[in-house]
């Protein structure tokens, strides 16, 4: 569904009219196209204390054919990357302030700040923890200053994970990350498989997709299929005919199959083992809403959601773990969350906890899969513009478009492009953990 507000605002017409008004004017955003360049114009690599790691983000930048800069000259920024992991006293996040400072005012539309710093948790005392904390409170409020479509983000790079650092840096630079922002990822040592073509980081794999026939989950299953993958599409026989119909569409194969049935775990292992020799990703992205207020729930509305969105998945998983050969090396599992399960939502406290709930089974079963090289992690969307908004109230629509810092929803794609990053074998470093998709919701911040 359109924008109708962002539409008119960046319309030749009444543009002017609304600037002239001081209204606010949600920018169209940077989406990736295949064949893009990284970047639209120059990056600025820049340091706040040491600076270790403005050697090694140049060089990626300029292997990924992005012109690097050491200092503003005048020119507009397609991105400042801000190297902050040798920041550890309170006196050195002033070089951030002048750093970054002056870089924003020549920031471009759709411009990316990335800030690079270390995880608190692994400093060296109290002062260090501060201080790479307080970086967190930075980054979060730049994206909340920036303009034009603008994202910030921090990357927390653990000491040693520095060769896990690429796919995430160049996620949160390129297009892919346009409705990401405000959001802190921890990078953690890792050994990452021979680096895939940037272009095409699933070729050759194998991956499952669930809730596949429509909205969210075609555009997953589309996204895989356009960057390399065989794509499994999964959904309920109800779905069959949509089902088919994404599944052609990509290339991939359609599977009819109730997750909540009690022998679907062993199916979906089975299938995979024998059609395809293991799955590389599974992207638990069926779910359900049954709304209601808790005073008037009913059992049936909370156990169906609860068995679609967190006891299929838990089920899913056990399954593929036990099963021999479902899982290949380097597998990848991507849950799909929720804002609700984050900063909860009135009349949905059953889909607030499901959503939750996978959280929870996302942190507890990322140690289990390290030891097999696996990785495993959430994504969060906030309001997506699905055929679900699309049938919501207009004042309601608004609100949810509006309570972010883009001003707009989000698409399908922007929640199937987080999924594809942390599906690749080169994000190896990046587990265990729930990123929002959500424009940097004011909501759960």
């Amino acid at each position: 569904m359109s924008d109708w507000y962002r539409d008119m605002t960046n319309s030749a017409v009444l543009g002017g009219l609304t600037r002239r008004l001081g209204l606010p004017r949600p920018a169209v955003l940077r989406r990736h196209t295949p064949g893009d360049p990284l970047l639209t114009g120059p990056a600025l690599v820049v340091a706040a204390g040491t600076g270790p790691l403005v050697a090694a983000v140049s060089d990626l930048l300029r292997a990924d054919g992005a012109e690097v800069r050491f200092e503003a000259d005048g020119e507009r920024l397609a991105a400042v990357v801000l190297d902050a992991t040798g920041a550890e006293t309170p006196a050195e996040l002033e070089e951030v302030r002048t750093a970054l400072g002056p870089a924003l005012r020549r920031l471009a539309p759709s411009g990316r700040v990335v800030i690079l710093g270390r995880p608190p948790v692994e400093a060296d005392g109290p002062t260090a923890a501060a201080t790479r904390q307080a970086l967190v409170g930075i980054a979060r409020s730049v994206a909340k200053e920036a303009r034009g479509g603008a994202t910030a983000n921090l990357i927390q790079v653990s000491d040693g994970a520095e060769d896990a650092l690429a796919s995430t840096l160049r996620f949160f630079l390129s297009g892919r990350s346009a409705y990401v922002s405000g959001q802190v990822v921890r990078v953690s040592p890792a050994e990452v498989p021979d680096a895939a073509d940037p272009t095409t980081p699933h070729a050759g794999r194998v991956a499952v997709v669930t809730g596949a026939a429509r909205g969210i989950g075609a555009s997953i299953a589309e996204t895989l299929a356009r960057d390399g993958a065989t794509v499994i599409c999964v959904d309920i026989p109800a779905q069959g005919q949509a089902l088919s119909t994404v599944a052609n569409r990509i290339g991939g194969t359609a599977l009819q199959l109730d997750i909540t049935a009690a022998d679907a775990p062993a199916r979906l292992a089975e299938h995979v083992v024998e059609r395809h020799g293991g799955a590389d990703v599974i992207v638990h992205n069926a779910g359900i809403t049954r709304d209601k207020l808790l005073a008037n729930m009913d059992e049936a509305r909370w156990a169906s959601v609860i068995a679609v969105n967190l006891e299929a998945q838990l089920r899913i998983n056990a399954a593929l773990l036990e099963t021999a050969g479902a899982l290949k090396e380097n597998a990848r599992i991507v849950c799909v969350s929720s804002m609700s399960g984050i900063a909860g939502n009135r009349g949905q406290v059953n889909y607030a906890a499901s959503k939750a709930g996978v959280i929870g089974l996302v942190e507890a079963t990322a140690p289990l899969l390290r030891e097999r090289g696996a990785t495993i992690n959430a994504v969060a969307p906030g309001f997506i513009e699905t055929e679900m908004t699309a049938a919501m109230p207009f004042g309601t629509r608004e609100v949810g478009r509006r309570i972010n810092s883009l001003s707009q929803g989000g698409l399908p794609v922007d929640v199937a492009e987080t999924i594809g990053w942390l599906a690749q074998t080169a994000s190896a470093g990046v587990t265990g953990q729930t990123v929002r998709v959500c424009g940097q919701s004011l909501l759960g911040a």
